[in-house]
């Protein structure tokens, strides 16, 4: 029989963190991850101040620093009388040293925490390992049974079973949870646009016809986010590739010399957008975080931000209990108390974004009914420190910081 003190089902961020912060604290952990790397085209590579914060506290921001990334502090959108940027938040104006998102691919992220916990001698990563279905005795979740993709099934029990693997959870076949599932009015699409020395730096956001695009400015290239009428992919495809980038062109006239780099809709993934939320995030034994326990828009673009914070909450409120024992289902309601509110209060934020200021242009409307009012609006944002210091301090770190356990910190 296989046993371990904590399974944490999915070697993503919140994953990886919760599970360095419980094997610094002496408690075996193993981690369960379906894939043999983690060398995929994530969409969500941004590290926030929050996570940064994280990283010092645990001994690794040096490491983190030798990592290649790009530094981003500020968003800037089109809203000057001739569709001139200007910037509506500047982390700059946060604390320093950590007044910024670094732009890092998720993969070296992960690298680093893994070859982290690898230093523990309680710590265990098992790639190419699929979690298949719980263990339950007794209404307790025991641990979960495995396939491997060599052909291998196994049983792993568990004192406590962790679900971090993301919105098409395991846990979410679970009725008891109750998933809660809110309208979303887009889809987006993401692609790579080349990046020229003279082009802003930063976030840039721009509109369209019937889209809106945030860039993300990676050094060599532009990662562009377009997003586009829910379930109007196919309708817009079949319209062509030119006519898009005619478009974009048009959102972006700036980028108007490079859109021929982007040649064919094979380049363009889509991401089906969901905003949705367990309402009970925990059942004996079980306990789920991040996107498993609450898919989050890319409004704002803090999911990963709030996936990390969950880790670091769970394992403060776990790391004692998992010590002796003696883990009840009072221990992970304690992880759900502490968490939904921050979670519900950003969700019901990117729920209004999506309905005053996302789907009226997405209709071809202005979403301040007139354009005059939106330009006043972003100039007062732009010309007040304190304004742009509002959306910076929330894009950084959330509405709730969390601190990890004494026992995990270096």
């Amino acid at each position: 029989m296989e046993r371990t003190t904590c399974c944490v089902v999915g070697g993503g961020p919140a994953g990886m963190v919760l599970a360095l912060l419980l094997a610094r604290a002496g408690i075996a952990v193993t981690v369960l991850e379906k894939h043999g790397d983690f060398l995929r085209d994530f969409r969500g590579d941004t590290v926030h101040p929050s996570t940064l914060a994280l990283l010092d506290d645990l001994g690794l921001a040096e490491r983190f620093a030798a990592l290649p990334q790009r530094r981003v502090r500020t968003l800037q959108l089109p809203v000057g009388a001739d569709g001139s940027l200007v910037t509506v938040a500047d982390l700059g104006v946060l604390p320093e040293p950590y007044n910024y998102v670094a732009m890092v691919p998720q993969w070296d992220l992960l690298g680093l925490l893994v070859d982290e916990a690898r230093r523990e001698p309680s710590f265990q990563v098992r790639m190419n390992t699929e979690a298949t279905s719980f263990l339950i005795e007794r209404g307790r979740v025991t641990g979960v049974r495995y396939s491997t993709s060599d052909g291998r099934t196994g049983e792993l029990r568990a004192d406590l079973t962790v679900a971090c693997d993301g919105r098409d959870s395991l846990a979410r076949s679970r009725p008891e949870l109750g998933l809660r599932r809110y309208d979303c009015p887009m889809d987006a699409w993401w692609f790579r646009l080349p990046r020229h020395e003279g082009d802003p730096h930063g976030l840039v956001g721009g509109a369209g016809d019937r889209f809106l695009t945030v860039m993300i400015d990676r050094g060599a290239y532009w990662q562009c986010a377009a997003l586009i009428p829910k379930g109007t992919d196919a309708e817009r495809r079949t319209a062509g590739l030119d006519r898009f980038l005619t478009d974009y062109a048009g959102a972006v006239p700036w980028i108007v010399d490079r859109t021929d780099a982007l040649r064919s809709w094979d380049e363009v993934k889509l991401l089906d957008v969901r905003l949705e939320r367990l309402r009970r995030w925990h059942r004996p034994g079980l306990l789920c975080i991040g996107d498993a326990a609450h898919a989050m828009s890319p409004v704002f673009g803090i999911g990963i931000n709030l996936a990390v914070e969950d880790a670091v909450a769970s394992a403060r409120h776990l790391v004692e209990p998992l010590r002796r024992g003696s883990v009840g289902l009072r221990d992970v309601r304690a992880v759900q108390r502490r968490r939904r509110p921050t979670t519900a209060g950003t969700q019901t934020l990117q729920r209004i974004a999506h309905a005053r200021l996302i789907a009226p242009v997405l209709r071809g409307e202005s979403p301040f009914g007139d354009a005059a009012r939106g330009r006043r609006v972003a100039h007062a944002m732009a010309g007040s420190r304190w304004l742009r210091r509002i959306p910076a301090y929330f894009f950084g770190y959330g509405a709730l910081r969390e601190r990890p356990p004494a026992a995990s910190v270096r």
